[in-house]
């Protein structure tokens, strides 16, 4: 059962990993390389790409913008560009095309390398043809440029702090409310206990004095 409990928990945590590892932002240094526009239809991928743009029709196949990039180790990313809209996850990103126009002005070549900061949510996995979106990018010095993630640290300690505070609201609910309640039910039970007791022994006395046993 011990063995259950922790393969549960594990499994739990590994999905919240998984859902902020995919959600939260993070950051790349790469040079553009190209960019482009390429139509997509959707399959059992779907998941993992945005909405349609805010105000286009909804359809099983539509044009998606890409960012094509090299990143400092020399290892391509490529990136799509959707609009998040007011969906899920709320990065309200309405701006696609303007992006788009911002990659295409920063394309440089291996011998005049321009590099960029590129601010993105999830995962690249050729495997099951997903890409990282692209939320927003700036120029950086060079390809050592460091990125702090405020963002993310700032989340992680107002989430703790939530989640802190519901835990001690729920202690406290707890001591005045569910304690007591739990205490009056098993004071109640053990009082309904005790007369049951009391009569299965007035019973028991009455059916002593049919047996012709004395009462005691």
């Amino acid at each position: 059962m011990r063995y259950v409990k922790w393969t549960f928990l594990s499994l739990i945590a590994l999905l919240l990993f998984s859902f902020f590892h995919y959600t939260l932002p993070q950051t790349d240094i790469a040079r553009v390389v190209g960019t482009e526009n390429r139509r997509i239809d959707f399959g059992e991928n779907s998941f993992f790409w945005a909405s349609p743009d805010v105000g286009t029709a909804v359809d099983k196949n539509r044009d998606v913008f890409f960012i094509q990039t090299f990143r400092a180790d020399g290892k391509p990313m490529v990136y799509r560009n959707e609009d998040t809209g007011w969906g899920w996850p709320p990065y309200f990103k309405l701006d696609s095309s303007n992006l788009q126009a911002e990659a295409q002005g920063m394309v440089s070549s291996v011998d005049n390398p321009r590099w960029v900061a590129i601010t993105h949510y999830g995962w690249r996995n050729e495997f099951l043809t997903i890409f990282p979106n692209a939320i927003s990018m700036r120029p950086v010095e060079g390809p050592d440029a460091s990125i702090f993630p405020w963002f993310n640290v700032i989340f992680f300690v107002v989430l703790g702090g939530v989640l802190l505070l519901l835990w001690r609201m729920w202690a406290q609910f707890r001591e005045r409310t569910i304690d007591p309640a739990l205490e009056s039910i098993g004071d109640t039970i053990d009082e309904v206990d005790a007369r049951a007791d009391g009569l299965w022994a007035r019973f028991k006395a009455w059916l002593a004095t049919w047996t012709g046993k004395p009462r005691r």
